[in-house]
């Protein structure tokens, strides 16, 4: 299974960011998969955003879950995140990972707990 971001690389602060994930070699709806949002601000560990599940059960971190949207498309593989009302503290390196039951809400993720994980987008907020 290999994951894929993509996404604008940069957006200007108070504006919506959109990032994509796009799954291959395996399905979203695979029973028991967990398929998460993180990101890695410059200097900083990583951060556990949201995650949607193979039936489509969503998780949010509660300091983002009142700007953060996770949906998928199922006929396209894919899910995405929407970060509304972006600021510069929301600068990082922003990664897709799926995992199983034990990674849907993770509060200080690590590389280990996941099955996959792209190889990351760049995302920068201008203010």
């Amino acid at each position: 299974v290999q994951l894929q971001e993509s996404g604008p690389g940069t957006v200007k602060s108070s504006e919506t960011l959109s990032l994509t994930c796009t799954i291959s070699g395996g399905s979203i709806i695979t029973a028991n998969n967990y398929w998460s949002w993180i990101r890695q601000p410059p200097g900083k560990g990583l951060e556990w955003m949201a995650a949607i599940g193979y039936s489509g059960d969503t998780y949010y971190s509660p300091s983002l879950k009142s700007r953060a949207t996770i949906f998928r498309d199922t006929s396209k593989n894919q899910f995405t995140l929407q970060l509304r009302s972006v600021t510069p503290e929301d600068t990082a390196v922003y990664y897709c990972a799926g995992g199983g039951p034990n990674s849907k809400v993770v509060a200080t993720p690590s590389r280990r707990q996941y099955d996959y994980w792209g190889q990351g987008t760049q995302v920068t907020v201008s203010s």
